[in-house]
C-alpha cells in the first residue's frame, strides 16, 4: 500500500500502463459541446471520458484521510468479489459431500457467473443515471446477502440461490469501484489505483484457495462465505460516512424515475436472463436427467434459440441503449475482442472448478492440500498479469504478448487433460505453471484491446461487453463441463465397473468415493471408478483445451496495432480545455472538459 500511495503522487508504474495508456491517450478531434438530451440513445452509456476532469483542477478532488479511507473500501469490496471466486474451488468437496450434490456443481459456478453476466453490461447505465452511491451500496448489500444465504444455506439449491445473489451484487462493485476511482483521483494518479486493485487481484487469487481450503478442512466450508459479511459491512459503513458525490445536472435531475428506468434496457436483461437459463438447463439435464429426445430438454433449447434471436432484434431496436450494441460486432478488433474473452472464459473457468475436484476425487487429497496445490496455477497466473503489462508496455503492442501466452495457455490445458491417478508432482506442478503463465494477460489484453481502437465515448460500454462475453463464456461452459463429465463419468463406469451403480459416485462428495465404496463392499474397485473419474474430468479438460486453442486463433483476426501514446503537445491541449471549462463538476453527466489525446 505504501509503494501504491508513493505511485498516487508522482507516476504509475509500468505493469499498469498497459492497462490504462489507451484509455488516456485516445486521439480527439476539438471538444464537442456540451451533451443535451438531443440524442436519447447516447445518455444511457456512461463514457469513459465523461468523468474525467481538467488535470489542474485539483481542488475538485478529495484529499487526505478521508480519500485514502474510500479508496481503502473499494479495494476491501474489489478484494471480497476476487477472493470470493477462489475460495470455494477447494471447498467443492466439502460442499458436495455435506449436500450428496456432485451433480450440482457445475450450477455452484454457473449460476454466479450468470448474473454477473447478466447485469454487467447495465450497470453503467443505472451508475450514470441514478445516485451513484446507493447504487454502490445496493450492490455490495446483495452480494452480502448472497453470501449470508450461501453460508447458511440447508441445501444445494438454497447454496445456489445464494450464490446467484451474490453475483447480481459483483456485476455491480466491479464496474462501480472503477468508476467511482474516476470521481476520486485525477487523471494522472487514476492508474496507479488501478494497479493497486489489480494487485489485490492477484492477493486474493493466491489467499483464496489456501483460506477456502483451511475453513473447509479445518472449520466449516461455510466461513467461505461468512468472512464475507465483517468485511463488507466495514466497506459499506465507510462508504456511508465518507464518500460525497454532488448531485446530477439539472438536466438529469429533471428526468422522472419512469423516464430514468426507461433509459436502461430491462427488456433486453429480461429477455436474455430467461434465455441463458434455458440455455443452461438444457445442457445440465441434456443425457443425464433426461433424453436429448426429451420434449423437456427440445422445449428449452427451443425456448433458447427463440429468446436469443428475440434479444438480438431488441438490441438492434435499442442500439446504443442496448446491453450490447450492435455498432461493436461492425468492428473486427471490438468484435475479436469479445470472441477472445469469452472464449478465454470458457477455458479458464471451468478449469479452475475440475483441478480442484481432480486433487480431492483422484489423489484423494483434503480441502487444504487441494488449495496448495492450486497455488502452482494461481502464482504463475500473477507472476504473468504484471509481466505482460511490463512486456506491452516496453514494446508498444499486445499482440505478440497475446499469442504467445494463449499458445501457453492451450499447451498448459492439453498437458493438464493428460492427468491420470498417479500423476506425478513434477507434471502437475509443472502443467499448472505452463498454464498460469498463458493466462495473465487474457483477462487485460481484450480491454487493451478496445481502449486503444475506440474512440473515449464508446470504451465503457465496450469494456463491459467484454467483461460480460467473458461471463457468459464461463457460465455456458462450466455448465457444459459439468455434463461432458457426468456423461464421461456414466459411460466409463458402466463399461468397467457394471455392478457399481454411478449415481452413487454422483450423489456423493467429491472426497467419499473411497469410503461409498467401502461400504458397499467394493473397495478391491477404488482404481478402477478413479479411473472412470479422470476419464470424465478429461472431458472437461478437453473442453479448456479447444477454447484455448479458438481464442489463440483469435490473435489472428486482430490488427497489428501500436498502443497510442500521448503526443507532445498533450499537457498542452489538456491547459487549453481546462481554461475553456467553467470547471464545474457533475458526479453523474461528468465534466464539460473532456480529456483531448493525440497520437504521436
Amino acid at each position: 500500500m505504501a509503494t501504491t500511495g508513493k505511485a498516487l503522487e508522482h507516476d504509475f508504474s509500468p505493469h499498469t500502463a498497459a492497462l490504462t495508456t489507451s484509455h488516456q491517450n485516445e486521439t480527439h478531434t476539438p471538444p464537442p459541446p456540451p451533451r443535451t438530451n438531443a440524442n436519447p440513445s447516447a445518455e444511457g452509456v456512461v463514457s469513459a471520458q465523461d468523468d474525467v476532469l481538467p488535470e489542474d483542477d485539483k481542488s475538485q478532488y478529495p484529499t487526505g484521510l478521508k480519500l485514502w479511507l474510500v479508496l481503502l473500501s473499494l479495494c476491501l469490496a474489489v478484494f471480497l468479489v476476487a477472493l470470493d471466486q477462489t475460495i470455494i474451488a477447494p471447498a467443492l468437496g466439502s460442499i458436495t459431500t455435506e449436500f450428496d450434490s456432485t451433480r450440482d456443481i457445475g450450477w455452484y459456478g454457473a449460476s454466479y457467473l450468470l448474473t454477473m453476466t447478466a447485469l454487467q453490461p447495465m450497470y453503467g447505465t443505472v451508475y450514470r443515471l441514478f445516485d451513484i452511491k446507493t447504487t454502490y451500496l445496493s450492490a455490495v448489500f446483495l452480494f452480502e446477502l448472497g453470501s449470508l444465504i450461501s453460508a447458511v444455506a440447508p441445501t444445494s439449491t438454497a447454496f445456489i440461490v445464494g450464490r446467484a445473489i451474490a453475483g447480481l451484487g459483483t456485476a455491480g462493485i466491479f464496474s462501480g469501484s472503477f468508476f467511482i476511482v474516476g470521481l476520486l483521483l485525477p487523471l494522472r494518479k487514476r492508474p496507479a489505483a488501478f494497479g493497486g486493485v489489480g494487485a489485490l487481484w492477484g492477493i486474493s487469487s493466491v489467499a483464496g484457495p489456501l483460506l477456502g481450503g483451511a475453513f473447509a478442512e479445518k472449520v466449516t466450508w461455510r466461513w467461505c462465505f461468512y468472512i464475507n459479511l465483517p468485511i463488507g459491512g466495514v466497506a459499506m459503513a465507510v462508504i456511508i460516512l465518507f464518500l460525497r458525490v454532488k448531485k446530477p445536472s439539472s438536466e438529469l435531475a429533471a428526468l422522472g424515475k419512469i423516464e430514468r428506468i426507461l433509459q436502461v434496457d430491462l427488456v433486453g436483461a429480461a429477455i436474455m436472463l430467461p434465455s441463458v437459463i434455458m440455455l443452461l438447463l438444457a445442457l445440465q439435464w441434456g443425457g443425464l436427467e433426461y433424453p436429448w429426445s426429451d420434449s423437456r430438454v427440445i422445449g428449452l433449447l427451443v425456448g433458447a434459440s427463440v429468446g436469443a434471436s428475440v434479444f438480438v432484434g431488441v438490441e438492434v431496436w435499442q442500439q446504443d441503449k442496448g446491453l450490447i450494441p450492435p455498432r461493436f460486432f461492425k468492428n473486427k478488433n471490438v468484435f475479436a475482442a469479445m470472441m477472445f474473452a469469452m472464449f478465454f472464459g470458457a477455458s479458464f473457468y471451468p478449469m479452475v472448478y475440475y483441478l480442484s475436484l481432480y486433487f480431492q476425487a483422484v489423489q484423494g487429497n483434503n480441502a487444504v492440500e487441494a488449495g496448495i496445490k492450486l497455488l502452482a496455477f494461481l502464482i504463475a497466473m500473477v507472476i504473468s498479469s504484471v509481466l505482460s503489462g511490463v512486456i506491452v508496455t516496453a514494446i508498444g503492442s499486445y499482440n505478440i504478448v497475446m499469442f504467445v501466452e494463449t499458445a501457453f495457455l492451450t499447451t498448459g490445458a492439453a498437458l493438464i487433460a493428460t492427468f491420470w491417478i498417479d500423476t506425478s508432482f513434477g507434471k502437475w506442478f509443472g502443467y499448472q505453471v505452463i498454464m498460469g503463465f498463458g493466462t495473465g494477460v487474457c483477462f487485460q489484453a481484450p480491454i487493451v484491446v478496445v481502449q486503444n481502437c475506440l474512440p473515449q465515448d464508446l470504451i465503457a460500454q465496450a469494456t463491459a461487453c467484454v467483461q460480460f462475453f467473458q461471463a457468459f463464456g464461463g457460465a455456458v461452459f462450466i455448465a457444459v463441463s459439468q455434463t461432458a463429465f457426468q456423461n464421461g463419468l456414466i459411460t466409463n463406469m458402466l463399461r468397467d465397473a457394471p455392478g457399481i451403480d454411478p449415481a452413487l459416485i454422483l450423489n456423493s462428495g467429491a472426497s467419499q468415493i473411497r469410503q461409498v465404496l467401502e461400504g458397499i463392499g467394493r473397495p478391491e474397485d477404488v482404481e478402477t471408478v478413479l479411473a472412470a473419474y479422470v476419464l470424465g474430468l478429461r472431458h472437461t479438460y478437453y473442453i479448456s483445451v479447444a477454447a484455448a486453442a479458438c481464442a489463440f486463433l483469435v490473435t489472428f483476426v486482430l490488427d497489428w496495432k501500436p498502443i497510442k501514446k500521448p503526443g507532445k503537445r498533450a499537457k498542452k491541449k489538456d491547459e487549453e480545455v481546462a481554461a475553456s471549462s467553467d470547471g464545474t463538476f457533475d458526479s453523474t453527466d461528468g465534466a464539460k472538459a473532456r480529456d483531448v489525446r493525440e497520437t504521436t
